[in-house]
């Protein structure tokens, strides 16, 4: 019997496996709070070097005083990061007048001058990231995202090897404790080494809660659940663009993004270690428990009497327990090609999907009223998911969303700038196809591994996915060489990662793979075979193996 089968007979999707999947959508709320953060915490407002008093100023007005120590930028607006070293009365009375030869232009001297009426405080004003240290500004994502990159390889690794639900409690409270702490940081050194560990904890919470709710729920359901889970994330996307609406400091905004962690590990002392890792890692008694307290939830009675602690032992006997490591991902043929097309896939759509979420500027709405929409469309996107993912199958859902991607992001950067509605509505529904790849890439990538491997999978692709995400602020910053760079950027890379994912694995309506030779000898097929292979046994009663059969016969297979 594989595990496919006990999950049926203990409610492959009750009253259990529901609380689950509430008690993990909190933490993931928090997710997208902290990787979307930057948006606020370090916006640079409108700025000016600080004029210092000079004859006269006195009786000239502000405007009079910028436009004697203030030249203009190419665009016609006033500098932001240079200023004249002498008054140029001359301005006054003619602004396209040439400055005297007596006086150059400089960078400030003695700091800026922040606009406060949309940002009390954030990194930017704090430690002036602004001009020619607006790199640092936004290596502070690149720093917190090389964070959420270490974190997939350590903890993929790690609840492998010692369990999803023990390893989830580690991930909070790291988060926890390096959130907190970096709300409370002195100096920019400090922030961005709080701010990576903070990302290393993110991470263990994003894959491991993933992957132990996948991990309980059967077949039939995991597109819906997965389609669920990933919808807090979406709200969660929309909080945030409400926090930092009513919370204009940088300090109290982080704080508030990472108490629900404190909750979370409340909610943890409930949460279920996962059967299936258990089963293979031949803790049969530890999984008969978790099994027999969800078949008692689901109403099934008399689980005892069909599946005892002996009969588990016998199950997973044949077995050869052993320890996986990453590089497993690579010894074997089928799992070096799954694992290298899905490495570049999980880059195409972090990337492309970074590059959008992050860029909440330029358009005609304002930046709180955009991360809302681009958190807005993401759910009829992930909905949509839903709909045809059982359809079209996983491949091509995954293929096309990509591909639609950067097309509209090219087609985006296309649009000239004085059609700000237009380049918004383009934007928005970028966003929304940059959201439909992500919802995908995760539950195919945890269907394509074995159980054995599953979290390294997942970690390893991760791993590449935070790579991108990484790369993606720094790639923002090429449009003062020329503007329509980061856009091709983007576009290519989503169109090419779009077509590396006709190379995987179909996997709609298919088995999870419990081995390495599962994957290797293609023994992942559809449920409606697994269950035609075990008409022999006497796991199930006949009018339960009836109902089986007939349950998954409603359901097309699209493969």
């Amino acid at each position: 019997m594989k595990f496919e089968e006990l999950l049926l007979e203990v409610g492959g999707f009750g009253k259990y496996q529901m609380l689950v999947y509430l008690m993990l959508c909190l933490p993931r709320l928090v997710i997208p709070m902290h990787f979307l953060l930057h948006n606020f915490i370090s916006a640079s407002p409108s700025h000016h070097c600080i004029i210092p008093n000079f004859t006269g100023i006195s009786n000239l007005s502000q405007d009079k005083i910028f436009l004697t120590r203030l030249p203009r930028a190419p665009d016609g607006a006033l500098s932001s990061c240079k200023m004249f070293s002498s008054p140029q009365y001359q301005l006054r009375v003619n602004s396209s007048q040439d400055m005297d030869n007596t006086s150059s232009i400089q960078s400030c001297q003695q700091g800026w001058v922040y606009d406060h009426s949309q940002y009390v405080s954030t990194t930017a004003t704090e430690w002036d990231l602004v001009c020619e240290k607006k790199g640092l500004n936004q290596a502070i994502a690149t720093f917190f995202f090389i964070g959420v990159t270490l974190g997939s390889v350590l903890f993929g690794y790690l609840s492998d090897r010692f369990g999803r639900r023990s390893i989830l409690l580690l991930a909070f409270a790291v988060t926890l404790l390096f959130g907190t702490m970096s709300a409370f940081a002195v100096s920019y050194l400090m922030f961005i080494i709080m701010r990576l560990l903070c990302g290393v904890g993110l991470t263990g919470i994003s894959i491991i809660s993933l992957i132990l709710a996948v991990e309980w729920t059967s077949i039939k359901h995991r597109t819906f659940c997965g389609t669920i889970s990933g919808i807090s994330w979406s709200i969660g996307y929309m909080i945030l663009a409400l926090l930092a609406y009513l919370i204009r400091s940088w300090r109290w905004l982080l704080l508030a993004v990472t108490s629900p962690c404190l909750l979370s590990i409340i909610i943890w002392w409930w949460l279920p270690e996962s059967a299936r890792w258990l089963l293979a890692k031949k803790e049969v008694e530890s999984a008969h428990s978790y099994l027999s307290r969800c078949a008692k939830v689901n109403g099934k009675k008399n689980l005892h009497s069909k599946i005892t602690v002996k009969a588990l032992q016998k199950m997973v006997a044949t077995d050869e327990s052993r320890n996986y490591f990453y590089w497993h991902l690579l010894k074997t043929s089928k799992l070096r090609k799954m694992t290298l097309c899905s490495a570049v896939v999980w880059f195409g759509v972090s990337f492309t999907y970074y590059g959008i979420s992050l860029n909440i500027s330029g358009f005609s709405l304002d930046p709180y009223v955009t991360q809302f929409m681009f958190g807005a469309i993401e759910i009829p996107a992930k909905l949509g998911v839903y709909f045809v993912l059982d359809r079209i199958g996983r491949r091509h859902c995954q293929a096309w969303t990509l591909i639609v991607t950067g097309f509209f992001i090219a087609l985006n950067a296309s649009i000239p700038a004085e059609h700000g509605h237009v380049r918004s509505a383009v934007a928005i529904l970028g966003k929304g196809f940059s959201e439909a790849s992500f919802t995908t890439v995760f539950l195919y990538t945890a269907e394509l591994y074995p159980t054995v491997l599953r979290q390294s999978g997942l970690g390893c692709c991760s791993f590449v996915a935070r790579i991108a995400s990484s790369l993606a602020p720094m790639i923002m910053l090429l449009d003062e060489t020329w503007r329509y760079l980061p856009p091709m950027i983007f576009s290519i890379v989503a169109g090419l990662s779009g077509m590396v994912a006709f190379l995987l694995t179909e996997t709609t309506n298919s088995q999870l793979p419990e081995t390495i030779e599962d994957v290797e000898d293609d023994r992942h097929g559809s449920l409606m075979d697994r269950v035609k292979l075990n008409l022999s046994t006497n796991w199930f009663s006949e009018l339960e193996l009836k109902g089986t059969i007939n349950s998954v016969a409603l359901e097309p297979n699209w493969n």
